[in-house]
């Protein structure tokens, strides 16, 4: 019985880089995850561990290449990792690299922002992977677990319905949602990061400023609107799991509900997902 296919590395490598540009400090903690894949069979087939470094000696290779570039972005580090990985081991075909940032916000001390104090922003997880060989890479961008809502302006309605349709159609409702959203860089904008603050202000937008008739027709405009907005990405993909606010009955009380309470529930939720492209 063939071996199909193997591949190893080591994940969730927790590691904190700090630039200093004078008093001016800026951070950025990731967990990093990297993996290799070339002439290691031999490993499994045959317990040759001739071909194979240790997954520790990846953990050390990341945390040498943070501490060798702490100034990059992470898109960036994330390249040099992955391209020392093949520069290193000519056994090595592919390599890919996925990290997870942890958000520091800086903090303002009497309206000023302070040069090297910070508070941690929970609200969405920036992540990036780059995946590749010798003949080149590819490289996407993106936010996990980023939560936003709206109170009013989202419908539902003119849906099809059957016998098990229990749902009631509206025109006004709350929409909130914890998104995951990934992008595909297709050129090399001037900042990753002035980029990446565009398009999710760009898509925060799209979505605050429009009336919603579906989730579906929302992520679409948001997706059409960040292509437009930073053309050096290729397409745009997002997966919104619904978080329900459901209205509450509270006529066994004498009181009516004009949209005012809701039971807040993400369990059953509805899942929409899509991809937009240029």
């Amino acid at each position: 019985m063939p071996l199909i296919k193997n591949k190893y590395g080591k994940g969730r490598v927790r590691v904190m880089r700090i630039h200093r540009d004078g008093d001016r400090h800026e951070v950025s903690q990731l967990s990093v995850k990297a993996m290799i894949e070339g002439d290691f069979g031999c490993a499994f087939t045959d317990a040759d561990n001739s071909t194979s470094t240790s997954t520790d000696t990846i953990k050390n290779i990341v945390n040498v290449t943070a501490r060798e570039n702490t100034g990059l972005s992470t898109e960036e580090f994330c390249q040099v990792l992955a391209q020392r990985y093949l520069d290193l081991y000519p056994q090595v075909t592919g390599v890919s690299v996925t990290a997870h940032e942890t958000k520091w916000s800086r903090l303002s001390i009497d309206g000023t922002p302070h040069p090297h104090s910070f508070v941690l922003d929970s609200n969405g997880k920036p992540f990036v992977e780059v995946s590749g060989n010798r003949d080149g890479f590819a490289m996407s961008s993106g936010l996990d677990s980023l939560t936003f809502m709206k109170s009013t302006q989202s419908g539902w309605e003119n849906y099809f319905t059957d016998k098990y349709s229990t749902i009631q159609p509206t025109n006004d409702r709350m929409c909130a949602t914890s998104m995951v959203a990934s992008w595909k860089w297709s050129g090399k904008p001037a900042s990753y990061a002035a980029a990446n603050a565009t398009i999710l202000e760009t898509l925060l937008k799209v979505f605050s400023t429009n009336y919603s008739p579906s989730v579906q027709n929302s992520l679409f405009h948001m997706g059409e609107a960040a292509l437009a907005a930073v053309p050096e990405i290729s397409e745009i993909s997002m997966a919104c799991p619904n978080i329900h606010y459901i209205l509450m009955n509270l006529s066994a009380f004498g009181l009516d509900n004009n949209n005012d309470v809701f039971l807040p529930t993400d369990e059953p939720h509805g899942q929409i997902e899509c991809t937009v492209g240029r």
